[in-house]
This record gives structure tokens, sequence and C-alpha cells, in this order.
């Protein structure tokens, strides 16, 4: 009898974890998770060290150095995605610190979040991208280092444009450990 019930608290136990939500996963590594707030809302995104440990790193350092708050989504196309990250606010700017590419299999869908890059691959900077859309055609080409698991429908919100009339700013940009 206590056998029993021995296996059914933990066959009950595997399924509850396994039925975490991307959002709970997030949550339970707050190291791993950044909160990106906007005007419209809470935008929590898992970061994926396990794909991209240098990318995820220099976000992590960006980051606590408040680099990313109060920049501008200079670059937001319609069914493609929107990008941010250049202290400038033109596309022409960025930390300084240029990071080697770390591609991988993970593809580019709805909610991923990407390191942006000119010609060279090592040439990732601060700027990121955020995809509204799958993006096959980036597959590979580019480094995977988030993904959004809550918020999609406040980046959904962001004014499009290339640079947007009057772009939408990153309010702050935190690492979830250390919110307040």
């Amino acid at each position: 009898m206590a056998f029993r019930w021995l296996t059914r608290f933990v066959l009950a136990a595997l399924v509850a974890g396994a039925a975490l939500t991307g959002t709970a996963r997030a949550q339970q590594d707050l190291e791993n998770t950044l909160y990106l707030d906007l005007d419209y809302g809470r935008v929590v995104i898992a970061l994926r060290p396990d794909l991209a440990p240098k990318h995820v790193a220099r976000i992590k350092e960006l980051t606590r150095q408040k680099f990313y708050d109060g920049l501008v989504f200079h670059r937001v196309i319609e069914g493609f995605m929107a990008q941010t990250g250049d202290p400038r606010g033109t596309g022409t700017g960025g930390s300084g610190q240029k990071l080697p590419a770390e591609f991988s299999r993970e593809p580019f869908v709805r909610g991923t979040v990407g390191m942006a890059r000119a010609q060279d691959p090592n040439s990732g900077d601060s700027q990121f991208f955020i995809m509204f859309a799958p993006g096959d055609f980036l597959n590979g080409k580019y480094t995977v280092w988030g993904r959004v698991v809550s918020g999609m429908e406040y980046i959904d919100k962001i004014k499009r444009g290339e640079p947007p009339r009057s772009p939408d700013k990153i309010v702050r940009m935190q690492v979830a450990a250390d919110a307040k």
C-alpha cells in the first residue's frame, strides 16, 4: 500500500515538473532571465547560455551596467523583427566590444532573441532583435541567445519603421536575479 502511494506521488511530481511552462522555467533560473520593461508592459526573456555563453554573459554585463535603459527600437519591420541596442539610435553604434559568432541549430521562430551583426559573422556587439515571425533564412547565420517566454503581446505593440517616427524605448532592462 505504501509503495502504491509512493509511486503515485512520484508520478504526480514528474508530471507536474514536465508541465512547467517556459515562464515557470525562466523564473526558476533568475540569473538567466531578463526583464525588459516597455511602456506597454514587462517582457520576460529566458537566456540561452547553453547556445551562446559569451553572448549571454555580455548581454547580462551590459544589462547590469544599465546600458540598455532608454535605448530606442530603431529598426522595426512588420512581420519580421524589432531591433534595439544601439546607443546612437541609428543602427550604427554599439558598446565597442565585438563578440565571436556562436551559431547553433536553434531556429529563429516567433519570440527568438538574436544578436544583430554586420557582414562579418564575428561583429555582434550590443544590438539585438526579437522576432515577430519565423525567419528560417537567419538559421545558422545569426546567434540565438534568448527567447521571449512572456509578454510577446508587448513586443507586438512596438511602433514599426526604419526608424519609427516616434520610436518605442526600453524603459529598463534587468537581470531577474537583480530585480527589485
